[in-house]
């Protein structure tokens, strides 16, 4: 783990409070975003982590990224695709946009089960450029229950070997191993924990991943859907980085 989280944040910016006159970014640490349907964390609550960030699609409409960094988002994850034929409208102008507050950059991808592996990864890598100072790509696997198209449900070693084939062909492109976000019900029902090498973002609203999912391992805590984030209208993801600042400023910088 200690070599994972060195590799997956050697990139980001070495920074402390004192940096504002060397033009690096600073990272607000503990920020305490507010919630429009909040939890009531009894134990191990998201603000016992210091770093956290979001992660957006055209649902949230225009983000004002200058004034969402200030609020304390170190990072964000933005879509960028979904099955073989749909790519997120707002996803050139988020990235540009994020990169330009200084807000830590990430893609993800949003599985369909019918379509090949193969084709949503040449989907994927085809709107998402190429970056050195990006966050490794997200493959986004859950159940497409409000899908109309595509409601199919393979069985675990199905679901295993088709992430193995996407992550294998954007490794290869981007020289990153993806992360994969999962949730519990798709956890429970594929044992995708068993992919090897593979490190996860995790949802659990109401409760520590560590308490709701079984042999938890996790860099990314996906803790609200219904976070409020100064800089964006209504609704957004919240998510917490699994390891203590000295992990997030390990690194050379951009």
């Amino acid at each position: 783990m200690r070599y994972w989280l060195a590799a997956f944040f050697g990139f980001l910016i070495a920074c402390s409070p004192s940096d504002n006159t060397s033009g690096r970014t600073v990272v607000k640490t503990y920020p305490r975003f507010a919630d429009s349907a909040p939890h009531d964390w009894a134990r191990r609550t998201p603000w016992s982590y210091p770093v956290h960030g979001i992660d957006v699609s055209r649902w949230q409409g225009d983000i004002d990224w200058r004034r969402v960094h200030r609020a304390g988002v170190s990072f964000a994850y933005i879509k960028a695709t979904e099955g073989g034929d749909v790519a997120d409208p707002l996803f050139r102008q988020n990235w540009r946009n994020a990169g330009r507050a200084g807000v830590v950059r990430g893609a993800y991808h949003y599985y369909y089960f019918c379509r090949s592996p193969e084709q949503q990864a040449r989907w994927f890598i085809r709107h998402v450029p190429r970056d050195t100072r990006a966050l490794p790509p997200v493959l986004d696997m859950e159940w497409t229950h409000n899908s109309r198209s595509c409601k199919r449900r393979p069985d675990g070693r199905t679901v295993r070997r088709e992430a193995a084939r996407f992550m294998r062909l954007i490794e290869q492109h981007y020289g990153q191993r993806p992360i994969v976000y999962t949730t519990v019900d798709f956890w429970r029902d594929t044992d995708i924990s068993k992919l090897r090498n593979t490190q996860f973002w995790l949802r659990s609203v109401a409760g520590h991943p560590r308490d709701v999912y079984e042999n938890a391992r996790w860099v990314l805590w996906q803790y609200s859907g219904t976070g409020r984030v100064p800089g964006i209208s209504g609704n957004v993801d919240l998510n917490a980085f699994s390891g203590n600042l000295a992990a997030w400023q390990r690194g050379p910088g951009f």
